[in-house]
């Protein structure tokens, strides 16, 4: 029952993600942007702050706990004192043509550090290949859900791995080595007017060309759905890990004009 229950999910994570696909992510072409705009802002919390989600560091302490903590926070809500939210993705949704990709290069590979996914937030370009290496002396693996489906063991550092992410939408990454708190998301996306907010809330969006969008705010979610029972592939025991909600979007409507400057700020909460 588990087996099955585990693939409807796998398939129903899927559709979601196809769903979104089609909607969101329009056929885009891309065009010399001479008089283009930039949308910047912040994405700040109001209200009452939830609770960091983190996890014991059960196992290889010596790496995943190099200066001796005892938990590890999984990061899926980053708030500063100021109400900064951190690994927040804004974008322009539906957009269908514009500057060339020119997504950053750091959020377009994964590493293994410490038994932590760095970054936690992936965007990557459709059709291209994500590239993974772990720096760890120890067994990771990377197993990924949604519209990429990888199970990739990591037994060496310093490895680089490739593997092609040739359709939009989200994936899921864990470890299936007993690290059950290593967590992250890859964006496959097929425009480049997507950001990742910084440690301030800060994201810009350059080079859009003049006229009204829909600028959507994502962050995936905190809040533990169930708790999922999986076989450790190093120790080969049983090992139990958080399955998370789905993520939640904030809308917008934003008119650039042509080379000018356009301030979105996005306040989220609880919903």
């Amino acid at each position: 029952m588990k087996v099955s229950a585990n693939i409807f999910r796998v398939a129903a994570l899927i559709a979601t993600s196809l769903a979104l696909a089609s909607t969101a992510f329009a056929q885009y072409s891309v065009v010399t942007v001479t008089d283009g705009g930039t949308i910047s802002g912040t994405v700040k919390w109001t209200g009452a702050k939830p609770q960091p989600v983190t996890l014991p560091i059960t196992k290889n302490p010596d790496i995943c706990a190099p200066n001796g903590q005892k938990t590890r926070d999984l990061e899926r809500i980053i708030i500063a004192s100021d109400g900064s939210v951190e690994n927040a993705v804004v974008y322009l949704k539906g957009i269908s043509k514009g500057k060339a990709m020119d997504l950053p290069e750091v959020r377009r590979s994964l590493d293994q550090k410490n038994c932590r996914y760095i970054p936690h937030i992936m965007l990557v370009p459709k059709g291209d290949n994500l590239t993974m290496v772990s720096q760890d002396p120890i067994l990771h693996n990377i197993h990924m859900t949604g519209v990429e489906l990888y199970n990739i063991p990591f037994p060496i550092p310093n490895h680089p791995v490739k593997r092609p992410f040739p359709r939009p939408g989200e994936t899921d990454l864990k470890c299936d080595a007993g690290h059950v708190w290593m967590n992250s998301v890859a964006l496959t996306v097929d425009n480049p007017y997507y950001a990742v907010t910084d440690e301030h809330g800060n994201f810009k969006l350059t080079d859009v060309p003049a006229g009204t969008y829909t600028i959507e705010a994502w962050h995936e979610s905190w809040h533990v759905a169930r708790q999922e029972s999986v076989m450790d592939v190093d120790a080969h025991q049983m090992v139990t890990r958080p399955i998370f909600a789905d993520g939640l979007t904030w809308d917008k409507s934003v008119t650039v004009p042509a080379k000018g400057n356009v301030s979105v700020d996005f306040q989220i909460s609880e919903k």
